[in-house]
């Protein structure tokens, strides 16, 4: 499975007096607080630490309440990942009572999800990454001529004119003039290891800016359907709140489904046009990283976009692949899947909670015991999931794997499409295998969000058919018997895969708990000591200036971390649990 870009060996050298340690706190960039320690020997990271460093509270919030209200509650878990949290939520407890829910809401959900999903990782590569390898600086230098041309051999979006590109440029030369570069402030400019040329960096720099815009289109898909963003406002245990007439002004009707749909037609292009051809150049000039950042190869995914009211048939394929043997992989089928529920558990041996237990999610508790950061014990705030008893990798680039695995046709098109595009950069043909790295993981996350855009289309035609032929049912009502009900929701979000857990007793949350993309990828260390997708992902990762770590960021920022959503906890005696001074 390795070939020709196989990383280094991911092994742990024997300190020397040579070694040096960094620690990067806050890493930035990400949502919440992460800390990245990292020991560096003869400019290679030879060993590396992630540790969650701050406190939320959600899931023991929930503890007592009604099951139909957690969804509610759930969304803030972050700020960013909001409708992923509530979609999981919902399905929890519906799995829990074995509810079906109606067409026409699954449908809206998929809509929901889709745009959501786009949107996010259209900001994760202009907004949150794009500027570990682009040089703001060095696109002061290009000629607007010569960045146009590169961009039109690359795509027909109808900005890549010298005119846009010399006004954005103007528009940076201002922001250094006045002695400040705005957004773009505190970057690592002139670094060694930016190699970009300068057209390709103003090319980058005039498309950050229209990704702002063009994100903003996918949520007001999300606001249109779901009532508001952040924090959807339609979803309902049983379906969704949206009352469905085509010609009821205060429903959702024909006006603003084809609005969505205009805005759709929007964002396909530059998702087309703008985030394929620009991840795709830099994967290729940036070709001696290809071989850096693979780390954790187990990988777990969630099928997404359910077809039938049941969740049993989807647009998205997901599942298991150990060891990066797609040969071997194991899919995930329906909702309710065993497969999944069994081989999930979570290890508390190096994070700072009560006890040293591996558990199901459904038998935990969060007793926090806060011991200071200690690599040979507890480390952070996040637990350590394992699928099978062994760390696994989720994101989009897991996602493809698995989609890969079992057959599906739009991601092999969409794959081999990018992986052709690199190759033409770099000269040379770009195996499957090169996606096991840093830069695999924003090829990955690109290609997903192609496929993302397919499923958007998919689910709006169905809907509008399923409109047409007279269905305009959107909820059917939960009904919650005594005793105890148990289950689990999973979404393939953003990050990776998201699963919630529930356990209800008498209509009222007895337990619950989040398992989250984040968690899987930034956890610490697990019950036997084999590190978290982080740390091992940055064994081996080549560090110019440990003054200046920016190898280490591309690396971490590669997974798109979010901290806020690896860490819910609640103090119920509202005790000072830390104190953050600016002094």
């Amino acid at each position: 499975m390795r070939g020709a870009w196989a990383p280094p060996a991911n092994q742990l050298e024997t300190p020397t007096v040579s070694t040096k340690r960094i620690s990067i706190d806050p890493v930035t960039r990400i949502e919440g607080h992460l800390r990245i320690d990292c020991d560096i020997r003869d400019g290679k990271v030879v060993d590396a630490w992630s540790s969650g460093q701050m406190w939320r509270g959600i899931e023991t919030i929930l503890s007592g309440r009604d099951p139909r209200d957690a969804w509610l509650y759930t969304q803030r878990i972050c700020g960013v990942c909001t409708t992923v949290h509530a979609i999981c939520s919902v399905r929890a407890v519906e799995n829990a009572l074995g509810l079906e829910i109606p067409l026409n809401a699954q449908l809206l959900r998929n809509l929901i999800m889709a745009a959501h999903g786009i949107h996010d990782h259209i900001v994760h590569f202009y907004q949150l990454s794009a500027l570990d390898w682009v040089d703001v600086v060095s696109a002061l230098d290009a000629d607007p001529q010569a960045t146009a041309t590169l961009a039109q051999g690359l795509s027909n979006w109808p900005n890549n004119s010298a005119a846009h590109f010399a006004e954005v440029q103007g528009r940076v030369r201002k922001f250094v003039a006045g002695g400040q570069l705005g957004i773009f402030a505190h970057g690592y400019w002139g670094h060694p290891a930016m190699k970009l040329p300068p057209a390709a960096n103003l090319m980058a720099v005039a498309h950050y800016l229209e990704a702002l815009d063009y994100q903003r289109r996918a949520n007001q898909i999300v606001a249109i359907l779901g009532g508001k963003t952040p924090h959807i406002q339609n979803l309902a245990v049983g379906g969704v709140a949206n009352a469905i007439n085509p010609d009821e002004q205060s429903a959702l009707n024909m006006e603003r489904l084809a609005y969505v749909r205009t805005l759709m037609d929007e964002l396909g292009g530059f998702v087309r046009e703008v985030y394929l051809p620009d991840v795709t150049a830099i994967a290729g000039l940036y070709a001696a990283w290809l071989p850096y950042g693979e780390g954790v190869t187990h990988y777990l995914s969630a099928p997404d976009f359910p077809r039938d009211a049941k969740g049993t048939d989807f647009g998205m394929p997901g599942g298991y692949i150990p060891n990066a043997d797609l040969a071997r992989f194991h899919p995930l089928t329906h909702f309710g899947d065993p497969y999944f529920e069994q081989n999930v558990k979570e290890s508390i041996k190096h994070s700072w909670y009560q006890g040293d237990w591996t558990r199901s999610p459904y038998e935990e508790d969060t007793v926090p015991h806060y011991t200071d950061f200690n690599q040979e014990g507890a480390y952070s705030w996040v637990k350590s999931p394992s699928f099978a008893g062994l760390p696994a990798q989720v994101g989009p680039l897991a996602n493809v794997l698995a989609m890969v695995a079992a057959g599906h046709e739009g991601t092999k098109r969409y794959l081999d499409l990018a992986l052709a595009r690199i190759a033409a950069v770099t000269g040379s043909a770009v195996p499957v295998t090169a996606l096991h790295s840093t830069l695999g993981r924003h090829a990955a996350r690109c290609v997903r969000t192609q496929v993302l855009y397919d499923m958007l289309l998919e689910n709006y035609e169905a809907l509008i058919a399923n409109i047409a032929g007279g269905d305009y049912t959107s909820f059917n009502p939960p009904i919650f018997p005594k005793g105890e009900q148990m289950g689990f929701g999973f979404h393939e979000a953003p990050r990776g895969i998201l699963s919630h857990w529930i356990v209800i007793e008498n209509g009222k949350i007895k337990n619950y708990q989040a398992v989250v993309p984040s968690t899987w990828n930034a956890g610490p260390r697990n019950q036997d000591d084999a590190r978290g997708p982080y740390e091992a992902a940055l064994i081996g990762n080549p560090v110019l200036d440990e003054e200046r770590p920016l190898e280490v960021l591309r690396t971490v920022h590669s997974f798109d971390p979010c901290l806020a959503c690896a860490i819910h906890l609640h103090d119920n005696e509202r005790q000072r649990v830390i104190r953050v001074s600016t002094v």
